[in-house]
């Protein structure tokens, strides 16, 4: 049955963290100052088992979910993720099941990616300048090593990829059109994302975001772009082509241009609560009602309850007032 939230929007995307670890120290997410080695990740036990994950994500789907994304963290790092891909595949109406990664580990996980049943994967790579890319990532993991990974996965035909680039004013926006230049005309679409304010811990400030009209304007000077309409409800990025025919490219400009109003997404942390906004600061507790036996009607109610009442709209009302409410790390909700 599908239903609606108060602001009419419906259930459609499940983005599903399978862990809040990862293997890159990206200053905008996990800042090495707050996730160093002392930092306490979840626990294993604490984790949704394969089983606990499919058995929401089927409900879910039977509240109008019909693309499921897994994040992390980085969710290479979740031991046998094949294994819960291919359970996921195997659900009746699934349109889309996706992947978002840091590219490290798909050089030796493309192929089992493939063969499980995954559909597409996102790759994040920030800039193709080496020192930019370094400092952002914090660990000294280069440029090429990503460019493998996405090689891999486009020989494994999981195609088209996706490549995402957070731009920071002042931080890698100088290598914007470099990255657009260099996936110009390869089939695969760069998506460039305005910095947010997501959770507390990466210094954010209004005057480090480049806009999407900015982002647009500078590539539209070396390569000639123009809008296209998007491919279905919701879509957060805003599409634009390539005049010559050399493909397209994405902004998502949740800061500059809210697209709130268009939100279809929940989202379920790796312990299994369930978030209805990015910049949320409290999650419902669905692990708890899983183990503590729980019927599927009632993890139905409770999901159908939570969504009715669903009003966020954070990006449209950010104030001063809002950036200092406590919200959940893009870590562990997976983005």
């Amino acid at each position: 049955m599908v239903f609606h939230d108060t602001f009419g929007r419906p259930l459609r995307d499940l983005r599903i963290s399978v862990t809040d670890r990862c293997n890159m120290r990206c200053t905008y997410c996990m800042p090495k100052e707050v996730f160093g080695r002392e930092y306490q990740f979840l626990a294993r036990d604490a984790l949704l088992s394969f089983e606990e994950i499919v058995r929401l994500a089927r409900i879910f789907m039977s509240h109008g979910v019909q693309k499921i994304r897994l994040t992390g963290g980085e969710p290479l790092l979740r031991r046998q993720l094949p294994n819960l891909i291919q359970m996921l595949a195997k659900i009746p109406h699934l349109r889309d099941l996706t992947l978002t990664t840091n590219g490290v580990l798909l050089p030796e996980h493309a192929g089992a990616l493939k063969a499980a049943g995954l559909q597409r994967v996102t790759v994040s790579l920030d800039s193709l300048d080496e020192n930019t890319f370094q400092t952002m990532n914090d660990v000294g993991i280069t440029v090429a090593k990503v460019l493998e990974g996405i090689e891999a996965v486009a020989k494994a035909g999981l195609k088209p990829i996706k490549i995402n680039a957070v731009v920071k004013k002042g931080v890698n926006d100088h290598t914007i059109v470099d990255l657009a230049r260099r996936f110009h005309g390869t089939g695969h679409i760069v998506r460039f994302i305005e910095y947010m304010d997501v959770g507390t811990t990466n210094g954010w400030q209004l005057n480090s975001v480049v806009t999407a009209r900015q982002i647009v304007d500078r590539i539209n000077t070396e390569l000639p772009i123009e809008p296209v309409e998007p491919n279905y409800d919701g879509e957060v990025a805003k599409r634009w082509r390539y005049q010559d025919g050399g493909g397209e490219i994405g902004v998502i400009a949740s800061v500059s241009e809210p697209f709130c109003g268009n939100c279809t997404r929940a989202r379920l942390s790796a312990d299994g609560k369930l978030y209805t906004c990015l910049f949320a600061s409290e999650g419902h507790d669905l692990r708890a009602m899983l183990r503590g036996g729980a019927s599927d009607d009632d993890l139905s109610e409770s999901i159908r309850s939570i969504w009715l009442r669903r009003e966020d709209r954070y990006s449209q009302l950010r104030t001063s007032q809002t950036l200092r409410q406590p919200a959940i790390e893009m870590s562990y909700i997976g983005g």
